[in-house]
């Protein structure tokens, strides 16, 4: 871990009132594209000349901002770049994880989707931050989409809510304008990107169904084969998608053209999904659950994304004996299906002795982590319900369709962010992920984060995989000592500094 200093924290505009408004037009202007880290990647907007995605950014070295920039951590490697490009061009941390989020759904669409959805926590520094500077939760969680009796559902699917979830997440607090944070993404679709450890595994355990799809065997294997390591993948149908995301607004999916494309064009891909349940697919800015640390306070996703619940019950244990592990697992497991079995509220069940009970097999999910030179912060959990969702594209849109929680149990989404409401200080976050282990993963990294001043003293138990970010001294402040980092036994990313 090596130590950052950090600057005073800049304010930032509340825009949590936008939750249920669709992306207005945005305007396009004329600059040349940028590069994308080591990766050359080039920003041009399809029908927009040039974008200038980082309009507005501070000065410095080549437009960059000098000094500590920042953190994020990915499980994808060059979402991640793009993240950490996203903080040296001005972007918070909001921003960072918009961009990664959109990334994501290009290059590890196995478990990131516009058909997807999840959940983030987001942190705003500062005495005069809204919701007097307690991290909120933004909620776009799994749903079902409604049956249709006219057009039954060969692969029963969820709502797409992982557009208008960062969306939100932008409106609160993002500083640079949102069709930049589309574009990256936009490019590697349109131009391809070499497949990337996490993808051709995830390939590899589905390769026989996913690839009897033609929409995905185009894509996933176009030779005939699974895509090998560096292997092109190129999603030009998702380019079109996302760069009518970036021109129309993300409302276009929900009420515009994409959104009739995608009512006629669902049941093809498992669906159906009809109008009227896109119309009304909103994400929510809802409070978290919240424990004392000491000086600081822990806020864990709230249900329905019970893993942050579950994390919260494996955190009361380790708080007491951080090497009790087996019990802590056993209490996550426990909290969560009482939560799923119904009749108990998140608070008693925190406060009380719950049952013994388990969870049957649960889907794939992954998570990422963003961190601003402010002390703002971001931690985000997303799944597409099974491994790429129904295993089948949208034709005309390029994306996969998650799969429904009606049919698949969901994930254990589970993330958490540590600050000092005296200071109005990040401390640190973390997320996890792993099946039945996501929660005590997510539990697990933060506890030692907390007692270490580490972003990952040690691996955590699995099957659980964690992301960490932590800061000993706190951001924003006199001094920082950062560290971040992604779990060992992955091929992720963690990347910041200066």
């Amino acid at each position: 871990m090596q130590p950052r200093r950090s600057p005073i924290a800049a304010p930032h505009e509340d825009l949590a009132a936008l939750a249920n408004r669709s992306a207005e037009t945005p305007t396009c202007s004329a600059r040349p594209a940028r590069r994308i880290g080591a990766l050359l990647l080039a920003l041009l907007t399809a029908g927009c000349g040039s974008l200038n995605p980082f309009g507005g950014a501070p000065s410095g070295s080549g437009g960059t901002i000098a000094g500590f920039q920042g953190a994020v951590v990915a499980p994808e490697p060059r979402a991640a770049l793009i993240g950490r490009e996203i903080l040296a061009h001005g972007g918070d941390a909001a921003d960072a994880a918009t961009a990664m989020g959109f990334a994501l759904a290009v290059t590890l669409p196995s478990r990131v989707g516009l058909g997807g959805s999840g959940a983030c926590l987001s942190f705003i520094p500062g005495r005069h931050a809204p919701e007097g500077g307690v991290p909120q939760a933004i909620l776009f969680t799994p749903e079902a989409a409604p049956p249709e009796p006219t057009r039954p559902a060969g692969r029963p699917a969820a709502l797409p809510m992982l557009a208008r979830g960062l969306y939100l997440l932008h409106a609160r607090s993002g500083r640079l304008p949102f069709p930049a944070l589309i574009a990256p993404a936009e490019e590697l679709a349109r131009f391809g990107t070499p497949a990337s450890r996490p993808l051709v595994r995830d390939i590899d355990i589905v390769a026989g169904p996913l690839l009897a799809d033609p929409s995905a065997r185009a894509v996933f294997g176009p030779a005939g084969t699974p895509l090998a390591i560096g292997a092109m993948l190129r999603q030009p149908a998702l380019a079109a998608t996302l760069g009518r995301l970036r021109v129309a607004g993300v409302g276009d999916l929900y009420q515009g053209e994409l959104a009739r494309q995608l009512a006629a064009e669902s049941p093809l891909a498992g669906g159906p999904i009809g109008a009227t349940a896109l119309r009304t697919a909103l994400p929510r800015v809802v409070a978290p659950i919240v424990l004392t640390d000491g000086n600081d306070r822990v806020a864990f996703l709230p249900p329905p994304a019970d893993g942050g619940l579950a994390a919260a019950g494996a955190f009361q244990v380790l708080h007491h004996d951080p090497k009790a592990l087996d019990a802590a697992a056993a209490r996550a497991l426990s909290i969560a299906a009482a939560w799923r079995r119904g009749g108990s509220t998140a608070a008693a069940l925190l406060a009380g002795t719950v049952a013994p009970g388990g969870l049957p097999a649960l889907p794939a999910s992954t998570t990422f982590l963003a961190l601003d030179r402010a002390g703002g912060a971001v931690a985000c959990a997303t799944t597409m319900g099974n491994l790429f969702g129904t295993g089948r594209i949208v034709p005309g849109l390029g994306f996969l369709l998650a799969a429904s929680p009606a049919t698949t149990p969901p994930p254990l989404l589970a993330a958490a962010l540590a600050w000092n409401p005296n200071l109005h200080a990040f401390r640190a976050e973390a997320a996890g992920s792993g099946e039945q282990g996501a929660a005590l993963a997510a539990a697990t990294a933060m506890s030692n984060a907390l007692r270490t001043g580490q972003a990952m003293p040690a691996a955590v138990p699995a099957p659980g995989r964690a992301q960490a970010i932590a800061c000993a001294r706190y951001l924003p402040g006199e001094s920082g000592a950062c560290g971040w980092a992604e779990d060992p036994r992955g091929s992720g990313l963690a990347s910041g500094g200066n």
